[in-house]
């Protein structure tokens, strides 16, 4: 499973490109996201070192995605986030997984972690903000036909 910071930055990113090149504030995608403010703030200063969102300060400004939604994988923001789940650990210890210590789990595990991998890898930003437009519009819905749930 990935990271929570990796976590909160997919949603966030998901969420900044429903946005379609529209500015964004951090404080507002935090909102939106359910994301603490503060760290989602920590996140996008990351993100943006690495090239993954562009921002501008002042009036007008906010976060953007540096590049288009397709081209930024769930991938390429673990890697930017130094996510664990990229990490060869062996699943029973804290030794680097390899073949010259096959554990019990050594074929499960390098099975797995290539699985994951590859959805990684293919898996995108476009797909994120796919799924946030159609869970906002959900939660929108239900919010409507349901008035006393605000």
């Amino acid at each position: 499973m990935i990271s929570q910071a990796s976590s909160y930055a997919a949603s966030a990113l998901g969420y900044i490109a429903g946005r379609k090149g529209e500015p964004v504030l951090v404080k507002a995608v935090a909102r939106e996201c359910s994301i603490p403010g503060a760290y989602l703030a920590k996140i996008i200063n990351v993100l943006a070192r690495k090239n993954l969102v562009s921002t501008q300060r002042g009036v007008g400004g906010g976060v953007v995605l540096a590049r288009p939604a397709r081209s930024i994988t769930l991938y390429e923001l673990c890697v930017a986030l130094d996510d664990e789940v990229l990490q060869p650990r062996c699943m029973l210890g804290n030794a680097v997984c390899s073949g010259n210590r096959a554990c019990p789990a050594h074929a499960f595990c390098r099975t797995s972690r290539s699985q994951l991998t590859r959805f990684l890898k293919k898996t995108t930003i476009a797909d994120l903000a796919a799924f946030e437009v159609h869970r906002r519009r959900k939660r929108s819905s239900a919010r409507r036909d349901d008035p006393e749930a605000e």
